[in-house]
């Protein structure tokens, strides 16, 4: 997706003879930026694909390919663990997988460990998407080829792409879940709302909670929603590290500081484990339970989505992802490098291939249909 200038054939040669030189195995990264997080892209995509095709050798089917995930500590990523060792060994490769504890310093040694490993791909769901820079750089001149995995990589051109559902698109559906169950469960508006935002490290955070702002802004400008805090910004509602005792801290405070002679109808929750903390905090404040979001389809959440204590989750099957994912290393594995596709990002250095899946929304009157073919999460909906 690089584009190229024709300015003179002595400047065609002086960018080739560069590119070549820091390409590490061919990959080629695209230098315009974007105004938006992910944008459609031109007939050019699919002609600069074409071009680095055949610059993107393949590898041995038996070949180490590296999974670095951020920690275990969710259970989307322990899925993401188990499901990349099995797959991997079942396509023919040799998994190397390894967790970070949320570490970006831990990340970045178990990265380098694949290279010198001799790993031919490494899938890199990152501890902070902006701090990878030097390690993948690393990585692209070995000849390694870099995905990264439900979370972009960014301020770098050692990545190939990008495999994630999409994160503003989770946010809009977050929100209007949580408008939904307002109207079905809190009587007449207004309804006094908070709202919730993930780990700021995570890319992914503020793109859930732009999507979500795009539905709800314009009803807290009418006054159908009321923030009773004032609290509407990212940096006022970001949870540090995804961490639930900080979001159940937090909730505790906003509870005793604005609620104490009001009902909370409803929050904005990024997650399902901040969305169970949230909810905790309520009821420990004696108030009754809100409407509350979130995100994952944790089996606990499921559960309380059943119950009807916690009113949606949206649905982002991690075996889907890892799928997708094994795809795109097949190809490479093939020789015939990332897949075309018709949406990129901008990391702040190179337009990224972005593979984008669709979450779903999850709420009782659907959990059925949703999970018909999870027989697991199936069977949690007693």
């Amino acid at each position: 997706m690089k584009k190229r200038t024709l300015l003179s054939m002595a400047m065609v040669a002086t960018m080739m003879v560069a590119t070549f030189a820091g390409c590490g195995g061919g990959r080629e990264g695209a230098t315009e930026t974007a105004d938006s997080q992910t944008t459609e892209t031109t007939e050019a995509t699919d002609s600069a694909a074409e071009e680095t095709t055949a610059d993107m050798p393949g590898f041995d089917a038996g070949a180490t390919i590296g999974i670095s995930l951020p920690w275990l500590g969710t259970q989307n990523w322990k899925e993401a663990e188990e499901m990349f060792t099995t797959q991997l060994e079942e396509a023919g490769y040799t998994p190397l997988v390894q967790a970070a504890d949320n570490k970006v310093t831990q990340q970045q040694q178990q990265i380098e460990s694949m290279i010198e490993n001799g790993a031919k791909v490494i899938v890199v769901g990152p501890v902070d998407g902006s701090q990878l820079g030097s390690v993948l750089e690393q990585a692209k001149e070995a000849g390694v080829y870099v995905i990264g995995y439900d979370r972009l990589l960014e301020n770098t051109t050692g990545v190939d792409g990008v495999v994630q559902f999409g994160s503003v698109k989770t946010g809009e559906l977050q929100a209007q879940a949580l408008l939904q169950g307002l109207e079905e469960k809190k009587g007449d508006k207004p309804y006094n709302i908070e709202l919730f935002g993930g780990g700021p490290a995570d890319p992914n955070a503020p793109n859930f909670f732009k999507g979500a702002m795009s539905v709800l802004q314009p009803l807290i400008d009418d006054g159908t929603l009321v923030v009773v805090s004032g609290q509407t910004e990212f940096t006022q509602c970001a949870t540090v590290d995804w961490d639930n005792a900080k979001a159940q801290s937090r909730m505790d405070s906003l509870l005793s500081g604005f609620y104490s002679d009001k009902e909370i109808d409803g929050v904005l929750s990024p997650n399902d484990g901040i969305a169970r903390a949230i909810i905790t905090s309520c009821e420990n404040a004696g108030q009754d339970i809100p409407v509350v979001s979130g995100l994952d389809a944790e089996n606990e959440s499921v559960e309380w989505v059943w119950q009807g204590r916690q009113y949606s989750t949206v649905a982002k099957p991690t075996d889907d992802l890892v799928k997708k994912t094994i795809e795109i290393i097949n190809s490479l594995q093939a020789g015939n490098g990332m897949p075309s596709t018709d949406v990129t990002a901008d990391n702040g250095v190179i337009e990224v291939p972005i593979y984008e899946l669709p979450p779903v929304v999850v709420t009782k009157d659907n959990a059925k249909e949703v999970f018909a073919n999870d027989p697991s999460r199936l069977d949690l909906l007693k």
